[in-house]
């Protein structure tokens, strides 16, 4: 659980360190002292998005730190160890502590037990120890999307939902690459003369890369032998063999600087020179001679090395411009030719890798859709056995499973969450309803079967009251003190009824520091916290009867109720058979659904929407809660079984249990 949340410079707040305590801590002030900044500021400790205009004004820097404590028997404490080490991120003993810190250009920096980490790792750790639950996640849940997400959560079905999105991209790929190639095939059908003319006519020639640059070069020695004979001599003959001769001098020069080298010491270096270049010029010599006499003329060779040429290019002049080019497109035409010429036996050999994979989507959406169904009957009831606790007596909450033409990437069916708010035909929609009090208490509803699943240790509920009052309000309050007994939970509120409730109550005041508007906090407790219910309950927090009613009432908050058991047999019914004006969920088969030659098909539609029990009101008589003198309890693992809720009574016929 959060023990203990430090904010330093973050909007209008100067320096705040919030004490926070196991079970329902409940954040109360006037509206705009501060009390969502604190939930924005948790925000960015778990990973929200940090912009430069969160600092307080005239800050360089803000930061938020939180200290959480895992107890031995919190479910998380295992698999957060386990993520820690793996990124080699220490742990002292039971505590976790987490900061984070930003600056005024928007960028900041995080930390896990005083280790840097990235933002990615902390919103990781983050949401293993928080869970947020707002207005703006509320309306989030109205989103088919988000509606679905949370269904298949319930249903723990995260591996049966990548499954179908794997099998189906797979899918979707195999189908288009067999209709890429079926277009390929046709065309190459229609060219299929032309390309094996291609493939005769460059196989014939067989190119090769280089080879017309080599041919150009010997045509032209061939066609100029006589010429190049008669000129290799004469350069022969001007080098080596007359007495004017380059070498005949180059002797006569060595003889020279012998004899000058008795007198210069620079006369060996220059004999050494005359030497190399004598050297140079008798090989030269000699090869001039060799091509003389050896080079002949050869008409036939020359004829065909300039048909061999013409050849070529005219294949580049068709295919090119390069050789390779020309090679390039044999293997094109080749290819194009192989779908014709093997066309068939590629293609029925695609058809039946199209068809298993079609088999094992099939297969993998009647997993997920089984698993959705289960899910979708267990959370109707869960949530439909908590909302007559919330005031809507006669309100059923029910999941519709509806058939899709085809599978798709989530599956075979859409997910709608719909709701019977007056026991009547009037079923519709989450989306729909009406009244922003009703579908505060229908989220509420919903948030907290879900936080029962959940191993997160510590729930926060930002106004998730919005909207209702009186009674109803009363019996929130009441539901998050239940939801306390095995979360740590956070809850901002305007309303004394839930403040009430609260096993530790925190006041959010403005404030000022050296004429600066800030924000503060103070635990209030006793006396103090009387002034501030009197205050919330909108009488004069001076006066005696202000202060009487919120002595009242907060005796009346420090009552535990238990949670309705919807795994009771009595309950279980009760909900099932009052549930008939609720659409259904649907009971899709288990049997493969059947498959469309385009797209794998859902199951069959009469069996897709067979009946499923959904969530029915529950007709019970409220429990009358017992006192609870002793200290509030500490956060506690999940617990499968909730207490017991008193028998149901035949419906039309209640008799409401006293409310506390």
């Amino acid at each position: 659980m959060l023990v203990e949340l430090r904010i330093r410079n973050i909007a209008v707040i100067d320096s705040v360190v919030l004490p926070l305590a196991p079970a329902l801590n409940v954040l109360t002030g006037e509206t705009g002292a501060g009390k969502s900044l604190i939930v924005g500021a948790l925000g960015l400790l778990i990973g929200d998005r940090a912009l430069g205009d969160r600092l307080r004004s005239g800050a360089e820097r803000g930061s938020v730190e939180g200290i959480f404590e895992l107890g031995a028997r919190d479910g998380v404490r295992r698999a957060l160890w386990e993520r820690l080490d793996a990124r080699g991120i220490e742990a002292d003993g039971d505590t976790i502590v987490l900061k984070r810190e930003l600056n005024a250009a928007g960028r900041s920096r995080a930390w896990i037990n005083g280790t840097p980490v990235t933002l990615a790792v902390l919103a990781e750790i983050g949401a293993q120890l928080v869970s947020v639950h707002g207005q703006h996640e509320a309306q989030l849940l109205l989103g088919a999307e988000a509606q679905r997400d949370v269904l298949d959560r319930f249903a723990d079905a995260g591996e049966a939902v990548a499954q179908v999105a794997s099998h189906h991209a797979h899918l979707m790929s195999l189908q288009a690459r067999a209709a890429q190639r079926a277009t390929l095939r046709q065309t190459a059908e229609k060219r299929a003369d032309y390309l094996r003319f291609v493939v005769a006519e460059i196989d014939a020639a067989n190119p090769v890369e280089g080879e017309v640059e080599k041919i150009d070069a010997e045509i032209r020695v061939l066609a100029h032998a006589q010429e190049i004979r008669a000129l290799s001599a004469q350069a022969a003959a001007l080098v080596d063999g007359e007495e004017t001769a380059a070498l005949t001098q180059l002797r006569s020069a060595r003889r020279i600087l012998t004899s000058l080298a008795r007198f210069e010491p620079n006369a060996e270096r220059w004999l050494k020179m005359l030497e190399e270049a004598s050297y140079s010029l008798s090989e030269m010599a000699n090869e001039l001679t060799t091509l003389g006499e050896t080079l002949e003329a050869n008409p036939s060779r020359l004829g065909a090395l300039e048909a061999r040429r013409e050849l070529l290019h005219q294949l580049l002049r068709k295919y090119g411009p390069s050789t390779a080019d020309v090679r390039a497109t044999l293997i094109s035409a080749r290819d194009e030719l192989d779908l014709v010429d093997g066309g068939e036996q590629n293609r029925v050999a695609m058809e039946k890798e199209i068809a298993t994979t079609k088999s094992t989507l099939a297969n993998a959406a009647a997993n997920l859709t089984r698993l959705r169904s289960m899910a979708a009957r267990e959370l109707g009831l869960s949530v439909s056995a908590l909302l007559p606790e919330l005031g809507m007596v006669d309100g059923a909450f029910g999941i519709v499973l509806e058939l899709l033409p085809a599978i798709n990437s989530h599956g075979a069916e859409t997910v709608s969450f719909q709701v019977s708010l007056n026991g009547d035909s009037d079923v519709r929609p989450l989306s729909r309803v009406a009244s922003g009090g009703e579908l505060a208490r229908i989220m509420l509803a919903l948030s907290t079967v879900l936080a029962r699943l959940q191993e997160v240790p510590t729930l926060v509920f930002d106004e998730v009251d919005a909207g209702v009052g009186g009674t109803v309000a009363w019996q929130v309050g009441a539901l998050m003190r239940r939801v306390a007994g095995h979360h740590q939970v956070l809850a901002i509120s305007h309303l004394a009824q839930i403040a009430a409730r609260a096993h530790h109550h925190v006041l959010v005041k403005k404030a000022e520091l050296s004429g600066v508007t800030t924000a503060d906090t103070s635990v209030v407790t006793g006396e103090h916290r009387v002034v501030e219910i009197a205050r919330m309950l909108g009488g004069d927090a001076d006066r005696e009867v202000s202060r009487a009613h919120a002595r009242e009432l907060l005796a009346r908050g420090a009552l535990d109720v238990p949670v309705p058991d919807i795994d009771s047999s009595a309950n279980r019914k009760s909900l099932e058979s009052a549930n008939s004006q609720l659409p259904n969920a649907a009971a899709h088969n288990t049997a493969p659904p059947t498959v469309t030659p385009a797209t794998a098909a859902p199951p069959n539609a009469a069996a897709h929407n067979a009946a499923l029990p959904t969530a029915a009101p529950l007709n019970t008589a409220s429990p009358t809660a017992a006192p609870n003198t002793t200290a509030p309890p500490n956060a506690a693992p999940h617990n499968t079984a909730s207490p017991t809720a008193s028998p149901a009574t035949a419906p039309g016929n209640q008799r409401r249990g006293k409310r506390v």
